[in-house]
């Protein structure tokens, strides 16, 4: 019970600090990624306080034996960069400079009324859906 009342807990948190800094405003994301236009750099202190925030808190948690609500820390084994990994992480990009919304902001705008992210977050699930369909079919002829 603990373990889920501290992962909502992170979750307002980090929705919060999503609603705060803009990030759930596709205008905002997407002026602070038009490098040759209208440039807002903004954000760019949002993620390198996340960054600070970020490294900081690695510091701390690896000096403790384990987590305090898990047995053992979950370290991801696989390091190698596939042509899947490449695949996901261009349409994710596309899909943030396009649309001006990734997951994580997509999910708080929803809270703010954010009828695009309705949108973005069903179109989301679609491809998501479909990936795991062909997924599966490649996976059967493999």
């Amino acid at each position: 019970m603990a373990r889920h009342l501290v992962a909502l807990l992170a979750g307002l948190v980090f929705g919060l600090g999503l609603v705060i800094s803009q990030m759930v405003n596709p205008a905002k994301v997407i002026a602070f990624l038009d490098l040759f236009g209208n440039w807002d750099p903004s954000l760019a202190f949002v993620m390198g306080a996340a960054l600070i925030v970020t490294a900081i808190g690695y510091r701390l948690v690896w000096r403790r034996p384990r987590p305090v609500l898990a047995e053992r820390f979950q370290v991801p084994g696989n390091r190698k960069l596939d042509a899947r990994l490449a695949i996901g992480a261009l349409l994710f990009g596309l899909g943030w400079g396009l649309v001006g919304l990734c997951p994580g902001p997509a999910i708080a705008a929803i809270t703010i009324g954010g009828a695009e992210a309705l949108g973005f977050l069903a179109a989301m699930a679609a491809g998501m859906l479909a990936f795991e369909l062909f997924d599966r079919r490649a996976a059967r002829r493999a």
